[in-house]
C-alpha cells in the first residue's frame, strides 16, 4: 500500500509515463495483479485507443481502463449489493417534479419558483451536488439549528432539506442513483478482495469530488500502490500555493490527497517529476514551449524572435473565422504532413459554433468528430411524441398536426400530406372537425366535373381516416385522468400500431448508406431512449393518477435528461469540442477559436440558488460544496492553461471582431497577453482583404471551398475591382477538370445573369390569356403596375396557398355583396335611399349580413369568437355607410339607378369592345358598384360611385400613368351605349370612390348630435372628380350653400356666393377635360393591350415617390427583383402638377386624331 504522484506541466509525459509503466507491469506481470488505469467519464474511449496503441491486442485485456461510475458498476455486480433498481437522472428530475408539487404550500422561499420551468433542473443539480459532497439531509438540519442569526439561508436550507428528504424516501425505496452508486462502492472496497495488491494508475484528473476522494481512500488501503498525475510544478516541499498560482487548484488536491494518505498511515512515496527544461510534447516548438513557461509566469520573459509555430487571427466575424480555421487546417495536411487526426478545434462557446464548423468544414471537405453528446429534442421520433401530445392539448391545431406528419416517421406519402395540408389550410380545419366521419369542405379550386370533385373529395377523406383514426383511438385512451403505467402503455402501442420502430430502422439503413454514421449513430440509440424514458416513467410515478396535461410536463422533463453519444466515425478525423472536455488526445495542432472577452476565460456570474456568501456560511459551519464563483475563476485559469498547452507542434488562436447581429467583440484578455509574450507574433487578419499573392493563395486550398472563393472574386471582377492573376490560372483549372467544368460553366454565367425575362411570342401569348382577350379594367391597372407579376398572376396563374382567413379582398368582396343584396332589398321593397330610415336599414342589415355568415360563402365569420366579434363589426360598419349613403341621396337631386351594373355578355350592358391598331379584339369586362342619373332639360348627367372598404382618392398622375383607369371607362362605356337610345344628351356628372367605414372622429366635448353626424359625413366625403358646373355641383349637394364657407360635406367641392367654384377647394373638371379624360384612358386602355399581345413580361414594377406595387406583392420570391443589378430598375413615375399633367394628355389625344 503506497501512494505515488506523478508530477509535471502540461506536455511533460504524465500520461506517456503511466502507460510505458502500464506496459513494463503487463510484460513482468507474473503473480496476474490487477492493473487500472482511472480516468474521467469522457475521456474512456481515449484512454482505451492510447492503450491499444502502447500495448498492442494482446496486452489490453490485462489492463482495465475505468471510470469512477464503470469502477462501481463492475465492483458491484462483481461482488453484489445492487439490490435497487437504478435511477436515471430522466426519473430523478421526474420523481422532483413530483415532489416539488407535494411540497410547494410548505415552502418558504422556493415556493413561487417550483412553479418555473427550469426550477426542477437547478433543484436535481443542488441535491446532486450534496450528494456529491457527501452531505445528506440530516446534517443540513443540524446546520438549521446554527443559523439563526440568518434567517434569508435558514428558509433556504430548509425548503431544499425538505425537498432533498422527500427524494431521498421516495429514492430509496426501489432506487439507487449514480451518487448512491458511489456510496456504495466506498462500502463494498471494503468488505471485497477485488482490488487486492492490484497497482492503480490515476491519470487526466485535476479535481475530485468529496465521494471520489472516499473512493480512492479505499484504494489507498487496498491496492498495492496508487499512482495519481497531477498537472502541477514537482512539489516534493509540499503542495502550499498563493492565491495567484495558475495550479492552485490542482495543489489543493494534492494537499487533500496527502492528508488522506496519512490519515491511514499510507506510506507516501518520492514523487515522480517530469521537469526537463523543455517538455516532451514541445520538443518541436520552442515557441509553445515558451507559452506553457510564461503565460502565467510574472515577470513573463519575452520571446524576442519571429513566431512561426504560433498565431493569432483576427476574424470579420465568425463566418470568416472558422473559413480561416478550414483554410488553415488544409495547409498544415497539405504541406506539413500532418493527419487530420493530429489537429484539435477547441472553443469555450461550442453552441454557436458547432453549425459553422459543421458547415464549413464539409465545404473544405475536412473529416470531423464534434465531441459532444446529441441532443435528442429535434429527433423525429421525439418531435412526433410531443406533437402527439400537443394534438390532444391543442385541440388539434395545424401546427401540432402537420409537426406530427413532418417527423417522416407516419405512413403516408409526401403528397398525400400537401393534398391534406392544402385543405386543411384553406378551411380552417381543427379541433372536433378532425372526428367527423366526412369532410366536404370547399375546394380551393372549381370543379367543372362532378366525377372528378367526389373522387377528389373521397381522396381527401381516406387520407383524413388514415391520420386521424390512430390518434383517436389514442386520445379516447389517454384522456381525462389515468395512471401514469397506462398512458406509457397506450402510447408503446400507439407507436407501434403506427410503425415507428420500423420507420427509425430503415433511417438507420438509409442514413449508413449515405456514410452519415453521426446520424445513424443517433437514429439507432432514440428508439431505446423513448423504450427506456416510458420505462422510468413507469418505474417512478406508474401508479399516479394524472392528467394529461400533467403527464406530459413530466414527459417533456424526462426527455429534456436525455442525449445520446456518438462516437468517431473514422479515426482520421479533427477533433472539435469544448475545451473543458477537450483532454490531452495526442494532437500536434491546436486552433482555439471565439477568445473573446467574457467567452474564453468564461466570466461566471451565475451563483444559483446558494450564492457564494451562502456557501461560504456553510463552509464556515462545516458543510463543504462545490467551490464560488471565484474558485470557478481560478479554474478557468486553469483552463487557459490546459487549452494553450494541448498542440505540441502548432497553436492558433482567433476571435471575431462581430457576432452574428454585427454587434461589435472585444478580444480576450489572452489575446493581449499573448501580444506581450510574443511582441513579434503574427497576427493575421481578413477585415481589410488583401490581394497579393501570398494571400491569394492562401484561399486555394480544396476543390469546393476554392470554387466558391473563385467566383466571389471574379464577381469582384466584373464589379471594376481588380483581382490577382493567379485566381484566372485557378478558373482555367476547373475549365480543363471534368468533373468541374459544367458547374463552372454554370456559376460563371450567373454572374452576367440580368434577372430579366424575354419577350413571349404573341401567338403564345394568346394562347395564355386566351383570344381574343376578355379582362377587366383592374387587370389592365396590374399589368400597368408591372407587366411581369401580371403574367405570373394571370398568365401562369399562380396564386398563395389558400389560408382559412378573412383577407382584405374578402373583406371587400363580403361588404360588395352585402351592399348589393341591399339594394336588391330596396328594389324588392319598392323604395328607394331617399326613403329608409337607421331602423329599416338596422334590421335589413343584419338580416343580410347573418344569412350571409351561415351559409357557405360567409361561415368564416360563425367559426370563432374572434371572427363572430368581426362579423358584428361589420354589420355596424354597414349600417353606418347605408345610413351615409341614404344621407348623400336624400342632400342630392342624383338618383340612383343602377347596383352592380355589369359590363358583359348577358349583363347590364354589353362588354366594352376595343380595336387594336394590330386589329386585334378586346373585350372589357366587369361592374360598377352605383350608377346615379340626374335628368335635367340639357340632358342626363351621370355619376358613377366605387365602393371602396380602404382609402382611395383620385389623382390624375394615376390616370395619366394608367394605374387609375377603371371608372372612366366605366364612365365613357355608359355615356356612350346612353348616347344610342335616347335623344337628350349624356353628360359626365362625375366618378367618385365612397369609403365604407365606421369611423371614429374627434370632435369637441360639447358638441351636440348634429355636429357629430356632420363630423361622420366630413370624414366619409365621397373622393373623386365632378363636373365644373356650379349647378351641377348645387345639385349634387343641395346643402352645400347652407354653410359660411361654402364646403360641402359629400363630395370633394367648396362653392360661395362671391366666388362660385372654389377651384383649389374642389376637385373638378370641365366637360372638355372630362373629354379629354375619357379619350385618355381610351388611349391607355389600348397601349397596355397592344404591350401586352406583344409579348411584354418585363420585371418592371413602377416606384411613385416611395410608393412600388412590389411592397405588397405576392410574387417576389419569383421575380426576385433587386434594384441593384443593372437591369433591374423601376419605372420611375414622376410627380407632376395638374396643369401639366392636362397639357400632356391633350397632346397625346391630339396626336391620334392627327
Amino acid at each position: 500500500m503506497s501512494l505515488r504522484f506523478i508530477f509535471g506541466r502540461a506536455g511533460s509525459g504524465k500520461s506517456r509515463f503511466c502507460l510505458e509503466n502500464i506496459k513494463k507491469s503487463v510484460l513482468d506481470n507474473k503473480d496476474d495483479k490487477k492493473i487500472i488505469y482511472l480516468v474521467p467519464e469522457q475521456f474512456t474511449f481515449q484512454a482505451d485507443k492510447n492503450l491499444v496503441y502502447t500495448l498492442g491486442e494482446k496486452g489490453i485485456h490485462k489492463v482495465q481502463v475505468l471510470s469512477f461510475t464503470r469502477m462501481a458498476q463492475v465492483v458491484l455486480a462483481e461482488v453484489g449489493g445492487i439490490t435497487r433498481l437504478h435511477m436515471k437522472s430522466s426519473g430523478r428530475n421526474m420523481l422532483i417534479y413530483k415532489i416539488l408539487d407535494e411540497v410547494k404550500d410548505k415552502l418558504k422561499v422556493f415556493s413561487r419558483a417550483s412553479k418555473q420551468q427550469g426550477f426542477v433542473d437547478i433543484m436535481s443539480d443542488i441535491i446532486s451536488e450534496f450528494k456529491r459532497y457527501n452531505i445528506n439531509p440530516e446534517e443540513l438540519d443540524i446546520v438549521l439549528t446554527q443559523l439563526n442569526d440568518n434567517e434569508v439561508l435558514k428558509d433556504k436550507i430548509q425548503d431544499i432539506s425538505l425537498i432533498f428528504q422527500k427524494f431521498e424516501e421516495y429514492l430509496h425505496k426501489n432506487y439507487i442513483d449514480t451518487e448512491d452508486e458511489l456510496m456504495l462502492l466506498v462500502e463494498k472496497l471494503k468488505e471485497t478482495s477485488i482490488y487486492d495488491g492490484a497497482e492503480i494508475w490515476i491519470d487526466e484528473f485535476s479535481t475530485f469530488t468529496p465521494l471520489q476522494y472516499n473512493v480512492i481512500e479505499q484504494l489507498f488501503l487496498k491496492c498495492k500502490r496508487v499512482n495519481i498525475t497531477l498537472t502541477t510544478d514537482c512539489l516534493i516541499n509540499g503542495g502550499n500555493a498563493d492565491n495567484t498560482d495558475v495550479f492552485m487548484p490542482i495543489k489543493n488536491t494534492e494537499n487533500k490527497l496527502v492528508n488522506i494518505a496519512a490519515k491511514n498511515n499510507i506510506p507516501y512515496e518520492k514523487p515522480i517529476c517530469l521537469d526537463e527544461e523543455t517538455p516532451f510534447r514541445f520538443k518541436e516548438s520552442k515557441e509553445i514551449a515558451h507559452l506553457e513557461k510564461y503565460f502565467f509566469k510574472f515577470p513573463y520573459n519575452i520571446y524576442s524572435e519571429n513566431t512561426k509555430d504560433v498565431s493569432i487571427f483576427r476574424g470579420l466575424n465568425m463566418y470568416s473565422e472558422i473559413r480561416n480555421t478550414a483554410s488553415n487546417i488544409i495547409r498544415l495536411v497539405r504541406d506539413e504532413n500532418l493527419r487530420f487526426k493530429d489537429i484539435a478545434v477547441v472553443t469555450r462557446d461550442l453552441g454557436n459554433y458547432e453549425k459553422l464548423v459543421e458547415a464549413i468544414f464539409t465545404e473544405y471537405n475536412i473529416p470531423y468528430f464534434i465531441d459532444k453528446r446529441r441532443d435528442i429534442n429535434s429527433n423525429p421520433l421525439i418531435i412526433l411524441l410531443n406533437s402527439v401530445m400537443e394534438i390532444f392539448t391543442k385541440n388539434w391545431s395545424y401546427e401540432s398536426v402537420f409537426r406530427y406528419l413532418k417527423t417522416g416517421l407516419i405512413d403516408i406519402e409526401r403528397e398525400e400530406i400537401d393534398i391534406i395540408e392544402n385543405y386543411v389550410l384553406s378551411n380552417g380545419i381543427r379541433g372536433k372537425k378532425w372526428f367527423e366521419d366526412e369532410w366536404n369542405y370547399s375546394f380551393e379550386y372549381n370543379f367543372n366535373n362532378i366525377e372528378k370533385e367526389e373522387e377528389s373529395f373521397q381522396r381527401i377523406n381516406d387520407i383524413k381516416n388514415k391520420i386521424a383514426n390512430p390518434l383517436i383511438k389514442l386520445q379516447n385512451k389517454v384522456k381525462g385522468k389515468n395512471k401514469v403505467k397506462e398512458i406509457c402503455t397506450n402510447i408503446y402501442e400507439f407507436l407501434v400500431e403506427i410503425k415507428a420502430g420500423e420507420k427509425i430502422e430503415n433511417f438507420v439503413l438509409k442514413f449508413e448508406r449515405e456514410k452519415q454514421l453521426d446520424l445513424a449513430n443517433e437514429y439507432s440509440q432514440v428508439w431505446n431512449v423513448v423504450m427506456d424514458l416510458l420505462s422510468q416513467l413507469v418505474e417512478v410515478l406508474g401508479e399516479e393518477e394524472v392528467k394529461l396535461e400533467e403527464f406530459i410536463k413530466i414527459m417533456r422533463i424526462g426527455i429534456n435528461e436525455y442525449d445520446v453519444g456518438v462516437i468517431p466515425a473514422s479515426l482520421d478525423e479533427v477533433l472539435v469540442g469544448d475545451i473543458e472536455r477537450v483532454k490531452s488526445h495526442e494532437v500536434s495542432a491546436i486552433f482555439i477559436i471565439g477568445v473573446n472577452d467574457g467567452i474564453f476565460p468564461r466570466i461566471s456570474d451565475k451563483e444559483g440558488i446558494l450564492n457564494d456568501k451562502d456557501r461560504e456560511n456553510l463552509k464556515n459551519l462545516g458543510i463543504e460544496i462545490a467551490g464560488d464563483t471565484k474558485s470557478q475563476a481560478f479554474e478557468e485559469q486553469f483552463l487557459i492553461y490546459r487549452a494553450l498547452t494541448i498542440g505540441g507542434k502548432y497553436l492558433r488562436i482567433s476571435y471575431p471582431i462581430a457576432d452574428f447581429e454585427g454587434k461589435s467583440m472585444r478580444p480576450s484578455i489572452i489575446i493581449s497577453r499573448m501580444k506581450k509574450i510574443f511582441p513579434k507574433i503574427k497576427e493575421e487578419s481578413d477585415i481589410i482583404k488583401g490581394n497579393s499573392d501570398e494571400e491569394t493563395l492562401r484561399e486555394i486550398v480544396g476543390e469546393s471551398s476554392t470554387f466558391n472563393e473563385l467566383i466571389a472574386a471574379i464577381k469582384e471582377e466584373t464589379e471594376g475591382k481588380e483581382i490577382n492573376p493567379i485566381w484566372w490560372d485557378a478558373y482555367r483549372w476547373y475549365l480543363k477538370d471534368e468533373k468541374w467544368r459544367e458547374r463552372c460553366k454554370r456559376a460563371f454565367s450567373g454572374l452576367s445573369y440580368k434577372n430579366q425575362v424575354s419577350k413571349v411570342d404573341s401567338n403564345k401569348i394568346k394562347k395564355l390569356y386566351g383570344y381574343p382577350l376578355k379582362l377587366s379594367v383592374s387587370r389592365l391597372e396590374r399589368y400597368a403596375q408591372c407587366p411581369f407579376a401580371y403574367y405570373i398572376q394571370y398568365g401562369l396563374k399562380a396564386q398563395e396557398r389558400k389560408i382559412y382567413d378573412f383577407s382584405m379582398p374578402d373583406l371587400g368582396t363580403f361588404l360588395h355583396e352585402v351592399l348589393d343584396e341591399f339594394a336588391n332589398v330596396l328594389d324588392k321593397e319598392a323604395v328607394t335611399f331617399r326613403d329608409v330610415d337607421e331602423k329599416f336599414t338596422q334590421e335589413a342589415i343584419t338580416q343580410i349580413v347573418e344569412e350571409k355568415i351561415n351559409g357557405k360563402t360567409g361561415y368564416i365569420l360563425n367559426s370563432s369568437p374572434r371572427y363572430k366579434y368581426i362579423s358584428n363589426k361589420l354589420k355596424r360598419v354597414l349600417v353606418k355607410s347605408v345610413n351615409i349613403i341614404s344621407e348623400h341621396v336624400k342632400r342630392s337631386k342624383f338618383n340612383p339607378v343602377g347596383h352592380e351594373v355589369s359590363f358583359e355578355s348577358k349583363g347590364d350592358y354589353p362588354p366594352i369592345d376595343i380595336i387594336l391598331p394590330s386589329g386585334d379584339k378586346i373585350e372589357l369586362i366587369g361592374r360598377i358598384d352605383r350608377v346615379d342619373e340626374l335628368e335635367t332639360e340639357n340632358g342626363i348627367y351621370i355619376r358613377i360611385i366605387d365602393y371602396k372598404s380602404g382609402n382611395k382618392a383620385f389623382k390624375l398622375s394615376d390616370v395619366y400613368y394608367g394605374l387609375q383607369l377603371q371608372l372612366l371607362i366605366y364612365l365613357d362605356a355608359i355615356i356612350s351605349n346612353k348616347e344610342k337610345y335616347i335623344e337628350k344628351g349624356v353628360i359626365p356628372g362625375g366618378i367618385f370612390y365612397f369609403k365604407i367605414d365606421d369611423p371614429i372622429v374627434k370632435v369637441d366635448g360639447n358638441s351636440n348630435e348634429d355636429e357629430i353626424k356632420k363630423a361622420i359625413l366630413r370624414e366619409l366625403k365621397m373622393k373623386g372628380i365632378l363636373l365644373k358646373d356650379i349647378e351641377i355641383i348645387k345639385a349634387m349637394d343641395l346643402t352645400i350653400t347652407e354653410t359660411k364657407e361654402g364646403y360641402s360635406l359629400i363630395i370633394p367641392a367648396r362653392v360661395t356666393q362671391k366666388s362660385g367654384v372654389v377651384d383649389n377647394h374642389t376637385s373638378s373638371a370641365t366637360l372638355e377635360e372630362f373629354e379629354i379624360l375619357r379619350k385618355y384612358a381610351r388611349k391607355m386602355v389600348i397601349n397596355i393591350c397592344e404591350d401586352m399581345l406583344n409579348g411584354n413580361i418585363s420585371i418592371k414594377p413602377y416606384k411613385q415617390n416611395k410608393n412600388t406595387p412590389c411592397e405588397y406583392c405576392e410574387f417576389k420570391s419569383i421575380c426576385q427583383f433587386d434594384a441593384s443589378i443593372k437591369e433591374n430598375k423601376y419605372k420611375y413615375l414622376n410627380e407632376k402638377k395638374n396643369e401639366e399633367i392636362w397639357t400632356l394628355m391633350k397632346k397625346e389625344i391630339e396626336k391620334e386624331d392627327i
